[in-house]
């Protein structure tokens, strides 16, 4: 009997590791990437993402980053939610967690996996090879179009024909020479319901991100204060915005069932009541975030966010638990929280 090709039971392994979705495409594959990452950086719409511009010259290529790569294996793991992510808005008690941080570390989940695979890999096929999750300088979305797993739509991120906007996306980089799966295609047409949904305008166009104005990275990389052209429309989200992922009409061909169990929701992180946020200290943030993504912000920044997200609540009940912040530790904190009284007592 004939044995199946390489790339086939490279697949087979792959799904067996939990991964929704599996391409390859040559190191070479997407050549515009690096042109499309230099002028996000000159027109300074990374903000205070720093690494970015500083490790954009490995970001280029798969080359740059390792010039003996020759495929790449782009890989995405589902975490497609059951409950609809728009659901609590507009419930000022509670905040909003963007879906994707409301379960276990995907770096931790995704990163094991890879590794599984790579051992594989590397045992079968006698190559080397090296894994990749989000905190490397890998352009992660333009090589997963480059292989077929979707394709970069309006909001930027990945969307795939199977799983919507649902992917946490990793790549394996190998000398091997790999046949390449056909690239993605665009299958966005004339649809701009994510670029509509977003409540702070951070698209100036369609396929590209201002980032200074994005929900998520206003509450996740920003550390200092939050403009306040944007605290209005951050409303409860505190921790990350699923807005332009969640209307993609191409969701509606996500399982949920087929996303990884790491990624089901904590009990805890669904719906947080701000009260208890606003009143966590160090180790009561950690506590409460152990094991998520959510930790690597710290106390400071979460209370912040939080604090926004109640003075946009109009529950004046707040207001007492934000006068004990207005003697915090951290500036950051005390600004909001005077912003926040001054919101809901009507004087902002």
């Amino acid at each position: 009997m004939r044995e199946d090709k390489l790339e086939d039971r490279i697949r087979a392994k792959a799904g067996e590791l939990g991964f929704a979705a599996v391409g390859i495409a040559r190191a070479d594959a997407a050549p515009r990437a690096a042109e499309r990452l230099h002028q996000w950086i000159a027109e300074g719409r990374h903000g205070d993402m720093i690494w970015m511009e500083e490790r954009a010259h490995q970001r280029e290529a798969p080359a740059s980053l390792w010039p003996a790569v020759r495929s790449v294996i782009a890989l995405g793991m589902s975490y497609a939610p059951a409950a609809d992510p728009l659901r609590l808005a507009g419930e000022g008690e509670v905040g909003r967690i963007s879906v994707y941080a409301q379960g276990g570390d995907y770096h931790d989940v995704v990163k094991r996996q890879l590794k599984a695979l790579g051992r594989w890999l590397a045992s079968d096929a006698r190559c080397d090879l090296k894994v990749f999750v989000d905190t490397a300088p890998v352009m992660e979305k333009p090589l997963a179009e480059a292989a077929g797993l979707g394709w970069q739509g309006k909001h930027t991120n990945l969307v795939s024909r199977d799983e919507g906007s649902w992917l946490f996306l990793g790549a394996i980089y190998t000398t091997l020479d790999l046949a390449p799966d056909r690239p993605g295609r665009d299958l966005c047409g004339s649809c701009d319901a994510c670029q509509r949904a977003c409540p702070t305008a951070a698209f100036p166009a369609p396929y590209r991100l201002d980032a200074r104005r994005c929900i998520s990275y206003l509450t996740i990389e920003h550390a200092g204060p939050i403009p306040d052209e944007f605290r209005r429309a951050i409303g409860n989200r505190i921790y990350g915005c699923d807005d332009c992922l969640a209307v993609c009409p191409w969701n509606k061909f996500a399982a949920s069932a087929a996303a990884n169990l790491a990624f089901q929701p904590r009990a805890e992180l669904t719906a947080p009541a701000l009260a208890d946020l606003l009143s966590l200290d160090d180790a009561g943030f950690r506590q409460v975030f152990a094991g998520s993504p959510i930790k690597r912000i710290g106390r400071n920044r979460m209370v912040r966010n939080a604090t926004i997200a109640a003075g946009n609540s109009g529950v004046v009940a707040l207001v007492p638990v934000l006068e004990r912040l207005l003697a915090d530790d951290d500036a950051v904190v005390r600004e909001a929280a005077g912003w926040a009284i001054e919101a809901l007592m009507g004087e902002g």
